[in-house]
């Protein structure tokens, strides 16, 4: 994972500052905090937006085709090829009838 850190200048309304700067003065948080705080944040409404998307691809499936594919998917990733492989993001457990 890279860890290099990029610098950000963000506007937010004032009344925003205030309750987030006493939220972690609250919590005995330093002012370095506020750019943590800041980015688990946003990896949280990055993964919430994701998870939306996600269901949005799915939502012309039954439960039932969900729960398939999902045992396919687990079954796959503990089985030997799927533990071995440097790829376990590809479509390899899919077959072409899928798309």
């Amino acid at each position: 994972m890279n860890m290099e850190a990029r610098k950000w200048t963000i506007v937010v309304d004032a009344q925003t500052d205030i309750n987030l700067r006493t939220l972690l003065a609250q919590k005995g948080m330093k002012k370095g905090d506020l750019s943590k705080y800041v980015e688990e944040a946003v990896k949280w409404r990055v993964l919430r937006d994701n998870i939306r998307e996600a269901r949005k691809g799915f939502s012309d499936l039954n439960p039932a085709e969900i729960e398939e594919l999902i045992d396919e998917a687990v079954a796959w990733a503990r089985s030997p090829e799927g533990i071995a492989s440097d790829d376990w993001a590809s479509d390899s457990w899919s077959s072409d009838d899928d798309v």
